[in-house]
C-alpha cells in the first residue's frame, strides 16, 4: 500500500507486479529473512553478527560464502538476519530449534497512496470560527523532544515544511545518522530532519541494481510520497501554500510541527515502462530500517506501506515482526490499512500491536460546475490548472463509443492507453470511467487522441467519493450518480454538449467526514477476533509537501514541478494518526505504546461534524468494519481517562492462540493459551459466537486521581451484552480494574433476532461525566 498514497488505479491501490528479469531471484537464489525472536540478553553488535555468520555456516560451504550471502544483521530490537539463500537452505535453517521462521523477502509491499488538521480541530470545537485559528501547533509545545521515524520513499529536504528555524538542539538521546549519497549529504539534515538512511540491498538483489534515472541512491525522494507523508506528520507551519493552479490555498502544517523527523528510505521504483508510477518495498529492507529506527531512538514510527495479496501469518510478516519488537520498547507504530475498498476483508497490517488506519474525507472540495446541453447542472471536482478556451459548449462523447477496433468491451469506457480513436474524440469532451488504469493516464490518453477535455465518472462502487487530480488537460471528475446523469443525457441527445466552468476551492462541505470508498475494509481475515482497521483519519485529497524531482501526476510526459501536491489514500491518513501519537507521547512520555494506541482509539467519534452518523461514500451508514473505533480526535486522546494496556508477553500469548505461532523461542506457547479475543485490546471482536462467551478486560486509570465510571451498552442486533461490574471506582491514578463482558446470542424466547453469517456491531462505553471511553463490539454469530 504505497503508505497509502492512492494513485488512481484499481480503486487507488498501487498494484505490485511480478517481474522475471531479476538477479538473485532464481528458484535457487532468493533473499530470505531468518527470524530468531528476541536477543538472548545484552550482546555487542559484533557478537550478534558473528552469531548470524555461524548460523549461515550451517548451510553454506565456507565462511567466505556465508559472509557474502548476508545482507542485513538485525541487531537492535529483534534478532535475525536477511541473506541470499536457496529454498533448500532456508528450509534447513527453519528446522533449527533457535529459528522461529524463515521466509522470502518479496516485493509485494508498496506505499498506500493543509486543511485536514484545521478540520480535525473544528470537529473537536477547538477552532475559533471568527479567525479560523488552528489549534494543533499550540498543543505541540513538548513534542520538540519527540522523534518520528518515517519509512517511505525518502524526503525532499529543501522543502519549507522541513525548515529547522526556531528549533532547539537535537535531542541528546538521538543515536541515528545522516547517510550521504546521490544529491544528499550530511548538510541535508538539520534540527528538523535529524537523521536519514536508505536501504536497498534486497531490492537490488531482486532487480540487479537501481536505475538512477528514476531514483536517487540516497535518502532523497524522487517519488514524492515520502515527502508528502513526512510533512503531514511533522511539517512546519508554512503560510501561502497551494497546489498547482492555486487550489487549496492556505497555511500548511503537519500535526506535530515541532517534532523531529528521522527518514528511512525503503521504497524504490519498479522497473517497467514508467517507473515513476509505482514503488515497491522489500521486507528485508524494511525490517532493517525498523530495527535501526528503534536503535536510533525514534518514539513513533509512521509506515504508509502495506502488502498486496493474501495476508501473511505474523511470523512471516516483516512489518508485523518489526512493529512487535518496536512496541516492546515503547515505540508506537502506525500503519496504513490499504486502498482496496469498499470490498470487505481487504484491510492489511493486521497485528493488534500496531495502529491500522482507514481513510476518510475532510470538509474541503474543489467544485467544478458542468452545464449540460439540456440545461441540467452537474457538480464535478478537479484541481487541473487548465481551462477550456471560451465560455462555450463543447461536444460530448462517451469513451465506449469512440474506441479503436479490438478494444475489449469490458474496458471500452475507461480510456486506457491507445484505446481512443482520434477521429471520434478530437475537439470533444470525453466521458471516461474509473476502473482499470490510472486516473491521470486516462487524461493523458484523451490528450493523445486530441480530445479537448476529460470528464471522469465514478463507477457505482466509488459512490460520491471524488479524488482530484492535476490532469495534463482540462477536465473534471464526478460522483457515480452524476456520471449516470451525464451518460443518460448523451444517450438521449443526437448532439450532446457541455460547458466546463472554472473550478474553485470550497470549505465547510457537509456532511464530513465521509468514509472513503477506496479505504480497505474489515473483517480481519488473519484473525477475525481482532477488529481492523482501528481508526480512521483524513486521507482524501490531502495537500502536503512534494518532491521537486517528481511531477504532480508522476507521468513520464508530465514535466511540471510543484512544491506541494494533493494526494489520496490511507498513506495520507496514516501520518495523521502518527502525529496524534506524537502529541500523546509528548504529553505522557511514560505511557506504553499500547496505552497510547488505546487513548487514540477509545476517544474516537462515530459521528460526523454535524452530529449524524459517519457515512460511507456510497451513502450507506458506516460501521466498525469501515472505520474501526471511529474518526480520530487528537485533543481528546490527550486525556482519555482510562486506557487498555498490554505487554509484549500478552502479544506473544495472542500469537500462540491466533496462529499457533511461537514468536519468541524463550517464551513457549502454553498448551491452552487464552482465546485471541481475551487480549486486553480497546475493541472487542468475537468470531463464531455459539451460545455465549465471557470476554475479560482491564482498564488503568490515567486521570488525575479518584474517579467513578459507569458503563453504557449498545447491543449488537441479536446479541445480549452484559458488563460486570457496571461501575468502576478508582482511588488513585495508575490503579487497574478488571471487568467482564458476557456476549450471548439471543434466543427466540427473549424476543431477539439472531443475525447469522454476518458481523453485527454495538459498543460499550465507560464514563465519569468528563471522559467517555468507548469500545466497539463486533460479533459474528455461528
Amino acid at each position: 500500500m504505497r503508505g497509502a498514497s492512492a494513485l488512481p488505479s484499481l480503486l487507488l491501490v498501487l498494484t505490485l507486479s511480478s517481474f522475471c528479469n531479476v538477479s538473485a531471484s532464481t528458484e535457487q537464489d532468493q533473499v530470505y529473512i531468518v527470524y530468531l525472536g528476541e536477543h538472548a540478553g545484552a550482546k555487542a553488535e559484533e557478537a550478534i553478527l558473528e552469531d548470524h555468520h555461524t548460523l549461515l555456516l550451517y548451510v553454506k560451504s565456507s565462511e567466505e560464502e556465508a559472509r557474502a550471502s548476508l545482507l542485513y544483521s538485525y541487531k537492535h530490537t529483534l534478532n535475525g538476519f536477511a541473506a541470499i539463500l536457496s529454498r533448500e537452505e532456508a528450509t534447513k535453517l527453519s528446522e533449527r530449534s533457535e529459528v522461529v521462521s524463515a521466509f522470502r523477502s518479496e516485493g509485494r509491499w508498496a506505499p498506500h497512496t493543509t486543511r485536514s488538521w484545521q478540520f480535525l480541530g473544528f470537529e473537536e470545537g477547538l477552532i475559533n470560527p471568527p479567525d479560523g485559528r488552528e489549534w494543533l501547533p499550540s498543543l505541540d509545545k513538548s513534542s520538540e523532544d519527540i522523534i518520528v521515524g518515517i519509512l517511505d520513499s525518502g524526503i525532499w529536504p529543501e522543502s519549507r515544511s522541513f525548515s529547522d528555524q526556531g528549533l532547539g538542539p537535537v535531542p541528546t538521546r538521538w543515536k541515528g545518522a545522516c547517510q550521504g549519497g546521490d544529491s544528499f549529504s550530511s548538510s541535508s539534515c538539520n534540527r528538523k530532519i535529524i537523521g536519514a538512511r536508505y536501504y536497498l540491498k534486497a531490492y537490488e538483489a531482486h532487480y540487479n541494481g537501481l536505475n538512477t534515472t528514476y531514483a536517487f541512491r540516497s535518502p532523497r525522494d524522487h517519488d514524492g510520497h515520502g515527502t508528502h507523508t513526512a510533512s503531514t506528520v511533522a511539517g512546519r507551519t508554512v503560510p501561502g501554500v497551494s497546489a498547482l493552479g492555486g487550489f487549496a490555498n492556505g497555511t500548511a502544517s503537519g500535526g506535530a510541527p515541532l517534532a523531529r523527523l528521522a527518514v528511512y528510505k525503503v521504497c524504490w521504483p519498479i522497473p517497467g515502462p514508467n517507473p515513476n508510477i509505482e514503488n515497491t518495498c522489500f521486507e528485508a529492507d524494511m525490517l532493517a530500517a525498523m530495527d535501526d529506527a528503534v536503535g536510533d531512538g525514534v518514539d513513533v514510527m509512521s509506515v504508509s506501506i502495506g502488502s498486496s495479496g493474501a495476508p501473511l501469518r505474523f511470523a512471516d510478516d516483516g512489518i508485523a515482526l518489526g512493529a512487535l519488537h518496536a512496541a516492546k520498547r515503547g515505540v508506537v507504530v502506525s500503519c496504513s490499512g490499504g486502498n482496496s475498498g469498499p470490498k470487505p476483508a481487504t484491510v492489511s497490517n493486521l497485528a493488534p500491536w500496531m495502529l491500522t488506519v482507514a481513510a476518510s474525507s475532510i470538509d474541503r472540495a474543489f467544485h467544478s460546475p458542468i452545464k449540460l446541453g439540456n440545461g441540467v447542472m452537474v457538480m464535478g471536482q478537479t484541481v487541473t490548472p487548465y481551462q477550456l478556451p471560451g465560455d462555450k459548449p463543447y461536444p460530448l462523447v462517451y469513451a465506449a463509443d469512440a474506441v479503436v477496433p479490438g478494444t475489449p468491451a469490458n474496458v471500452s469506457n475507461q480510456c486506457l492507453p491507445n484505446s481512443l480513436s482520434s477521429d471520434k474524440v478530437r475537439g470533444k469532451i470525453v466521458v471516461c470511467f474509473r476502473g482499470a488504469g490510472l486516473r491521470v493516464e486516462k487524461g493523458l490518453e484523451v490528450k493523445r487522441a486530441g480530445g479537448a477535455a476529460i470528464l471522469l465518472g465514478n463507477p457505482a462502487a466509488s459512490g460520491s467519493e471524488v479524488p482530484v487530480d492535476a490532469h495534463v488537460l482540462p477536465g473534471t471528475a464526478v460522483a457515480a450518480a452524476d456520471a449516470n446523469t451525464i451518460l443518460s443525457y448523451i444517450n438521449s441527445s443526437s448532439s450532446p454538449t457541455a460547458v466546463l466552468d472554472p473550478s474553485r476551492t470550497v470549505v465547510n462541505v457537509r456532511p464530513s467526514p465521509v468514509m472513503a470508498q477506496f479505504s480497505s475494509r474489515g473483517p480481519n481475515v488473519l484473525e477475525p477476533s481482532i477488529l481492523k482497521p482501528d481508526i480512521t483519519a483524513p486521507g482524501l485529497n490531502i495537500l502536503a509537501a512534494w518532491s521537486e524531482a517528481s511531477s504532480p501526476t508522476k507521468l513520464d510526459g508530465d514535466h511540471r514541478v510543484v512544491q506541494y501536491n494533493i494526494m489520496s489514500g490511507t498513506s495520507m491518513s496514516c501520518p495523521h494518526v502518527s502525529a496524534a501519537a506524537v502529541l500523546v507521547k509528548a504529553a505522557h512520555p511514560d505511557w506504553s505504546s499500547a496505552a497510547i494506541r488505546s487513548a487514540i482509539m477509545t476517544t474516537a467519534t462515530t459521528n460526523n461534524a454535524e452530529g449524524g452518523p459517519l457515512m460511507n461514500g456510497d451513502g450507506s451508514v458506516a460501521g466498525p468494519m469501515d472505520y474501526g473505533s471511529g474518526h480520530i480526535r487528537p485533543k481528546h486522546a490527550l486525556d482519555p481517562g482510562l486506557v487498555y494496556d498490554a505487554s509484549y508477553q500478552d502479544y506473544l500469548l495472542f500469537a500462540c492462540a491466533s496462529a499457533g505461532s511461537q514468536l519468541d523461542r524463550s517464551v513457549p506457547c502454553p498448551a491452552r493459551p487464552p482465546p485471541p479475543y481475551q487480549l486486553n485490546h480497546p475493541s472487542v471482536a468475537v468470531h463464531g459466537l455459539n451460545g455465549s462467551v465471557t470476554v475479560h478486560r482491564t482498564v488503568t486509570n490515567v486521570g488525575p486521581g479518584e474517579a467513578r465510571y459507569t458503563v453504557a451498552v449498545v447491543e449488537p442486533a441479536g446479541v445480549s451484552v452484559k458488563v460486570s461490574p457496571k461501575r468502576l471506582s478508582f482511588a488513585r491514578a495508575g490503579e487497574e480494574k478488571a471487568f467482564r463482558i458476557r456476549l450471548e446470542a439471543k434466543g427466540r424466547s427473549s424476543g431477539g433476532r439472531v443475525v447469522r453469517g454476518q458481523f453485527v456491531a454495538g459498543s460499550y462505553a465507560w464514563s465519569d461525566g468528563a471522559h467517555v471511553v468507548r469500545s466497539p463490539v463486533v460479533v459474528l454469530v455461528a
